[in-house]
């Protein structure tokens, strides 16, 4: 019997797409304690605000990431806004120090999805969009949208 793949997306930072250019993406593993799982598959994660950080030590940080206590926790539930650690494989964490040194490129949190039975973390290397890229994005989504609509009521 064939093992089941699931790519289930448990939380998307879906502003990041509009604020940054993302350059490159990663994937990594994510240590969450089993209440911080059973939240996120309940739907109780954000990303909105949250950043990547890589400390002295080689350790690759997820910070200001929200994942709503557990309902049924108790005792045993987990701070909401508490650091994380992301795993990588070490010449994965050079190319992301690398890039997060040079000028004007960030490390930016993408999505958290299942990936067989783990929580991954989808990171992005990120540029900055001045206003006028966001607008211009905005102008090309809406223009793209009018020809679906029309080529939609041709048929």
């Amino acid at each position: 019997m064939a093992k089941k793949q699931t790519d289930a997306e448990l939380v998307s930072n879906r502003r990041a797409f509009h604020e940054y250019e993302i350059l490159d993406t990663y994937e990594a593993g994510i240590a969450l304690l089993g209440s911080e799982i059973k939240s996120l598959r309940n739907h109780g994660g954000s990303l909105q605000d949250a950043y990547v950080l890589i400390d002295d030590s080689g350790k690759v940080i997820l910070k200001n990431s929200s994942i709503a206590p557990y309902r049924f926790g108790g005792a045993f539930n987990h701070a909401e806004k508490r650091e994380r650690v992301l795993l990588l494989h070490k010449r994965e964490i050079l190319k992301l120090r690398s890039a997060s040194q040079e000028k004007g490129l960030t490390l930016i949190p993408i999505a958290m999805y299942l990936k067989s039975g783990y929580v991954k973390v989808k990171i992005g290397i990120a540029k900055g969009k001045r206003s006028f890229d966001k607008r211009a994005a905005l102008k090309e989504r809406e223009h793209k949208r009018d020809i679906d609509r029309a080529l939609k009521e041709r048929d």
